[in-house]
């Protein structure tokens, strides 16, 4: 396979979405919560020993609600509730329209008004614009696309244990191919 990049996979940032142990090796993740293999991929990196960083890759191509759901999660993060509107989506893929996305935010106790005002705002749009041209620029081409940083060698042995065959290591490929998967393969 080519290598589609033309610049490399971004570190860390402050304002990523971030859960697990601080001291667990970073795993990147970039998601669509309209994405049935995302949902399941999610599922499986949080049973695994990392602290998942979550970024989004909504293609509204592929998915025709993965830009209204990250809006969506944009403006429940600005609440402090990413996570919990995260699990949700991915716990229940089949109402993803607007009716149950209100009734979902009620549930969570968001505030309603300025989750609209929030979600239809500049702030969430150039967030999801800028996760998904990083993306793009880095070289990812589907939903899921999950990156491991290149210190821990092991944990892509670690993420083919708990089924994430997907994952790919940070850093230039020496061969002019993308590192996937694991030395199983």
């Amino acid at each position: 396979m080519t290598d589609l990049r033309t610049a490399d996979v971004p570190g860390p940032r402050a304002d990523d979405h971030v859960r697990g142990p601080e001291d667990a090796p970073m795993v990147l993740f970039y998601g669509d919560f309209a994405c049935p293999k995302c949902a399941t991929a999610y599922a499986k990196l949080r049973r695994a020993p990392v602290r998942l960083t979550f970024r989004h890759f909504a293609l509204k191509a592929k998915h025709p609600r993965a830009v209204a759901l990250a809006l969506a999660a944009e403006a429940a993060a600005n609440q402090g509730r990413f996570w919990d509107l995260a699990e949700a989506l991915y716990a229940d893929q089949s109402r993803l329209e607007d009716p149950h996305l209100w009734a979902l935010c009620e549930r969570l106790g968001l505030d309603l008004d300025r989750f609209e005002a929030d979600r239809r705002g500049e702030a969430a749009a150039e967030r999801v614009r800028r996760d998904v041209h990083d993306a793009l620029r880095a070289g990812a081409t589907a939903t899921p696309t999950v990156w491991i940083g290149p210190a821990d060698p092991g944990l892509l042995d670690t993420m083919v244990t708990f089924g994430i065959r997907e994952a790919r290591q940070i850093g230039p490929p020496t061969d002019g191919r993308t590192r996937k998967g694991s030395t199983y393969e």
